[in-house]
């Protein structure tokens, strides 16, 4: 199942898509979506909706959760993304927060008032649908709701030039887009196996494949649940394949009047463009 919020004119609707990619509204079963949605119980009641009996509805599409707990992300967790920063592969995953709110898929991307170095970095986003602690990593992946397109929109300058932790570089307001919806884990056969790319004004800039995570999604979500317990509505970014600006000779950013397309296999895409900050 593909779980989705619309934008309508009577405000934010559940929603889910066919199998002929067509938006159904799930309003007379859900008020929304949320964590109380995607855990394993909910998700198998929604599972069992005839769609083609629920009317079509249109709309641009919101975050796909209505009450995103926390925004956990995995960084430096590709082989070649670490190589072309010229960092060492890390030990253990490194783990920071998003402590910005979500944003929809063709919400526009803000740069911040004084950034200087506004990058992107498409990346596998996790949905946690049940209580997660001290989890083996053979029964991790029990605790996926559902995988999501993300990017980890980054300020390089407040990430590392100015001390400190990397949270203050990567969550300004719209650093934290998602969607367009949430694929359930039974339609996505291999979470390792998934191809990923990102293009700016239409110029591939990342390509890349699951399966060169340093970290697989089930040795995250173990290793994260040794720390933190982790419960319905968490999400947790992976971390991004080569291709960021910063990682370019010389290096490239996000101006204004920039379009960014991010899309991963079975996942869908986001089409965000690129504003300057106001205010």
């Amino acid at each position: 199942m593909k779980l989705c919020r619309i934008k309508t004119a009577d405000g934010i609707k559940p929603a889910a898509v066919d199998q002929d990619n067509v938006m159904r509204d799930l309003s007379g079963h859900i008020a929304d979506v949320t964590s109380a949605t995607i855990t394993p119980d909910s998700l198998a009641q929604l599972a069992a909706i005839d769609l083609n009996t629920l009317p079509e509805i249109t709309g641009d599409h919101a975050p796909f959760l209505g009450d995103v707990r926390r925004v956990f992300c995995i960084g430096l967790n590709y082989y070649d993304h670490a190589a072309e920063m010229n960092l060492p592969i890390p030990e253990h995953p490194i783990l920071f927060m998003k402590a910005c709110d979500v944003t929809g898929p063709t919400d526009p991307i803000v740069i911040p008032k004084g950034a200087k170095k506004t990058d992107w970095e498409v990346e596998l986003g996790i949905a946690i649908g049940s209580r997660a602690l001290h989890v083996a990593e053979d029964d991790a992946l029990t605790h996926v709701a559902g995988y999501f397109v993300a990017n980890d929109v980054s300020e390089r300058h407040f990430q590392t030039e100015l001390g400190g932790q990397w949270v203050k570089g990567k969550s300004a307001d719209s650093f934290a887009p998602i969607g367009p919806y949430l694929v359930t884990k039974d339609e996505v056969a291999d979470a390792q196996a998934l191809s990923m790319s990102l293009d700016v004004n239409g110029e591939r800039m990342q390509t890349g494949k699951t399966a060169t995570m340093i970290f697989s999604v089930a040795q995250i979500i173990a290793h994260v649940s040794r720390f933190i317990t982790l419960h319905p509505g968490d999400l947790i970014l992976t971390g991004t394949p080569p291709g960021v600006g910063g990682g370019m000779k010389p290096p490239r950013f996000l101006q204004p009047g920039d379009v960014v397309t991010a899309q991963i296999e079975g996942l869908g895409q986001m089409r965000q463009n690129v504003v300057a900050f106001e205010g």
